[in-house]
């Protein structure tokens, strides 16, 4: 990775506890907060420390590269990150809040 020229629109870069960085764009974090889920507006922290040190890492259903970490905010209430992992690179899909954890295998914590 010493090789990798920087990226100069990156806006966060979070080592999750599973051993990979997620990372994500300012211009994707926009479209994050102003076209999928508005509510995360103001919430990169939120996501940053579930990405960091989620209650639970569950592999989805339907891709087996994908992620969701999540984290309580309060009873009931949750905040999931969804990131993808390809050729060990990581990268944030979306964020929100959630009142519901979906299916998928349990990973974390064993």
């Amino acid at each position: 990775m010493a090789d990798e020229a920087p990226t100069p629109d990156l806006f966060f870069t979070v080592l999750t506890p599973l051993g990979f960085q997620v990372h994500v764009t300012h211009a994707y974090w926009q479209r994050i907060v102003s076209i999928k889920h508005p509510t995360m507006a103001g919430r990169e922290a939120t996501v940053q420390e579930t990405l960091r040190q989620p209650d639970e890492v569950r592999v989805s259903r339907s891709d087996a590269n994908v992620y969701l970490f999540y984290r309580t905010e309060r009873a009931g209430r949750w905040v999931c990150a969804v990131a993808k992992r390809l050729n060990g690179v990581g990268f944030l899909i979306t964020a929100y809040p959630t009142d519901a954890i979906k299916e998928g295998t349990p990973i974390w914590p064993k």
